[in-house]
């Protein structure tokens, strides 16, 4: 099967009063029709910037100097992204690629009822008779398991949270894009909310069968909606397979102390290990390995070269030089027995 994005090499950087900060570093992965992706990594390790890059919504002082961002069409047309113009970027914006975005009372109009924000952004990309538009949105809003009647006349302050990050999914859906992308769409939600979220995004992908690239820092979630996760520190992605390979077998320092951070979601409550030290400056990256100063398998050739990703299994890869010497204990801590559906909820 063909990807529906490949992204190759791709160098985002932000224009700072100390010089440019490059805060994606080379990132290439492709993602796959029907698939869905989970970035996860610290807070600042570039997961946001790689979402906004692959949409070219990032702010002014953002740019990607280098890189490729190569979309399919169902046609079988290939484009980059990055060379797209203004107007033709505007017309794949949510008709073949949407974002949901962090904040959901952050990303609706406050002074705009719900129908009015749903209808705009249907006629900024086609024409479509009032009615046709009513049963479009309802349409929509019903897949989320939303009550047209009740949202489509109220305002975002009228909304609970969930029902709000539920409207922004709707919103991102209303022209049947092949890719989608969150960004932490269950961030400040509830657990029960978060759950309800989690159940729409699977049902939703089963029935329109979308793409999805979901930034997370929560692990759970990720292991429950991804087939594949990346995982990214310092601008780069450090490992990337699929979520049992992650999450059962990380072959990668830096994903062990993120996975043995967590707790688990049954059972007796372990002692959690912390990774050492904290995220490096992107002005002032360490030399060789940039996770070397916090990393207990460092060794002297890590100070000098910059692993690149290598395979450690089929569909595997993991940048580090001593991949081979990672080992992680606690494979239930996340996620249960390999035997076990992978769930959040406990």
């Amino acid at each position: 099967m063909e990807p529906i994005l490949s992204v190759r090499d791709l160098v985002v950087e932000y224009k700072t009063g100390a010089g440019p900060v490059r805060a994606v570093r080379g990132v290439s992965f492709d993602l796959y029709p029907h698939e869905s992706l989970a970035l996860i990594g610290e807070s600042g390790c570039g997961k946001t910037t790689l979402g906004l890059a692959l949409l070219r919504l990032l702010p002014k002082l953002g740019s990607t100097p280098s890189g490729e961002v190569l979309y399919r069409r169902p046609d079988g047309q290939v484009v980059d992204l990055l060379k797209l113009g203004r107007e033709e970027l505007r017309r794949f914006r949510w008709s073949e690629a949407a974002m949901v975005f962090q904040g959901a009372m952050n990303s609706l109009n406050p002074l705009l009822r719900v129908r009015d924000q749903m209808r705009d952004t249907v006629l900024a990309h086609r024409r479509m008779p009032g009615d046709e538009l009513r049963r479009l949105t309802e349409d929509v809003l019903r897949k989320v398991q939303l009550e047209p009647d009740r949202v489509l006349p109220a305002f975002p302050h009228e909304l609970s949270g969930g029902m709000k990050q539920r409207v922004l999914i709707a919103m991102s859906l209303l022209l049947d894009p092949q890719v989608l992308v969150l960004d932490e769409p269950t961030t400040a939600l509830d657990i029960r909310t978060q759950r309800a979220i989690v159940d729409v995004l699977h049902e939703l992908r089963e029935q329109l069968g979308f793409a999805m690239i979901f930034v997370s820092h929560d692990l759970p979630l990720a292991a429950e909606l991804a087939d594949r996760v990346a995982t990214m520190y310092a601008g780069r992605i450090i490992e990337l397979g699929g979520v049992r390979d992650l999450f059962y077998q990380p072959r990668h320092p830096y994903t062990v102390g993120l996975l043995g951070a967590v707790p688990p979601v049954f059972g007796d409550l372990p002692e959690l290990a912390s990774i050492p030290g904290g995220p490096p400056s992107l002005l002032s990256l360490p030399s060789g390995c940039p996770f070397r100063p916090r990393c207990g398998h460092a060794q002297a050739d890590c100070e000098t070269a910059d692993p690149d990703l290598i395979a450690v299994g089929p569909g595997h890869t993991a940048a580090c030089h001593h991949s081979d010497r990672v080992t992680f204990q606690r494979k239930a801590a996340i996620i249960g027995t390999p035997d076990e559906k992978v769930s959040s909820d406990g």
